[in-house]
């Protein structure tokens, strides 16, 4: 039993806890955004003291922030699935999106220009 199957169950029993994780993930973001627009100034000057040491700092520090809400945003959504449905163990498996394999480039492109060549035909 890996770890991601451990913390959804564990949300699935406890409605609070997945609905406590929804909302922290919320505050998380609008905080980290609040963050970003108040000290901008201050944040700009300590990266500029030093860009090769602060300049990680502050990317690495996004990416953490990044995902810590997408971490925060599944566990809260567990809540969502059924108790009979199909149990995966991906943790972030949650949205699984059109049933024929999510979003490709190459099928959308193709089938645009399928489009476009039937209304070349209509027009014709």
């Amino acid at each position: 039993m890996t770890i991601c199957s451990q913390i959804k169950g564990y949300a699935r029993s406890h409605e609070r806890l997945a609905d406590a994780s929804s909302l922290l993930a919320v505050a998380l973001l609008f905080t980290t955004i609040w963050v970003a627009i108040d000290f901008q100034a201050i944040i700009f000057s300590w990266i500029q003291q030093s860009i090769l040491l602060h300049g990680p700092a502050v990317i690495l520090t996004l990416m953490l922030d990044v995902f810590l809400i997408f971490m925060l945003l599944n566990i809260g959504s567990t809540r969502l699935e059924s108790p009979g449905e199909e149990r995966d163990d991906r943790c972030f498996g949650t949205f699984r999106g059109r049933r024929h394999g999510g979003f490709n480039l190459g099928t959308v492109f193709h089938n645009w220009v399928q489009h476009i060549e039937q209304v070349n035909k209509k027009h014709r």
